[in-house]
């Protein structure tokens, strides 16, 4: 099987920036079957989806940040999206137990929300939910997968989980079909580096592509 490849708009935010539909028209001529939101860069979400699909490609999800309200369903609706996905948390609610259990509820809240409009809500990581609290355990593992609907999915990092140690691929057979989207991307490890090709940095690649 072959994964369908589409690129986080975020990712060529200034090109977007300064030439929506030029940048959008390169994506397509790469190969490109699809986009991942991340803002409309000045355009209308109408305009947006319009071009998009005149250009043959899909619109996989986008990134949203919660609380939602019937605006924000308003607005997405001309994107026809079908997923919603939390993009970032701030880390230092990942401190404890009792913090992660609050954004367990507010991600609840978001789903409930998401599913009453049709919209399925995932969740994207970063390297703080895969790195041990004091008391050794684990963010996501050990405290926010009991305590999120399972309606929840996840959008899983494989270069994040990496860069807090862990193993892309493992991470991927844990979540199993909770993982409706993979992010792929590389990079040193480093803090503060810039990100790289994939294959350049420390992520085995194939396997966790291989994995999903």
């Amino acid at each position: 099987m072959t994964l369908p490849i589409a690129v986080q708009l975020y990712s060529v935010r200034d090109a977007l920036e300064a030439d929506f539909a030029g940048t959008m028209r390169r994506i397509a001529d790469m190969g490109f079957v699809g986009v991942e939101f991340a803002g409309v860069y000045g355009e209308s979400p109408a305009s947006a989806a319009a071009l998009v699909h005149e250009l043959g490609m899909q619109i996989s999800s986008a990134h949203m940040m919660p609380p939602y309200s019937e605006e924000t369903f308003t607005n997405a609706a001309p994107l026809n999206l079908k997923t919603f996905v939390v993009p970032w948390l701030p880390p230092e609610r990942f401190a404890s137990a009792e913090l992660i259990a609050q954004v367990c509820v507010e991600i609840n809240a978001a789903d409930a929300q998401a599913r009453a409009h049709g919209i399925r809500l995932a969740y994207h990581n970063h390297d703080f939910e895969y790195r041990a609290l004091p008391d050794g355990s684990s963010p996501l593992l050990d405290h926010m997968l009991p305590n999120l609907a399972p309606s929840v999915h996840f959008e899983l990092d494989i270069y994040w989980v990496k860069h807090a140690g862990g193993d892309p691929a493992q991470a991927l057979r844990t979540l199993g079909d909770r993982v409706s989207l993979v992010h792929a991307k590389d990079g040193t490890g480093r803090a503060g580096d810039p990100f790289l090709a994939l294959g350049e940095g420390i992520v085995d690649v194939p396997a966790a592509l291989a994995e999903a």
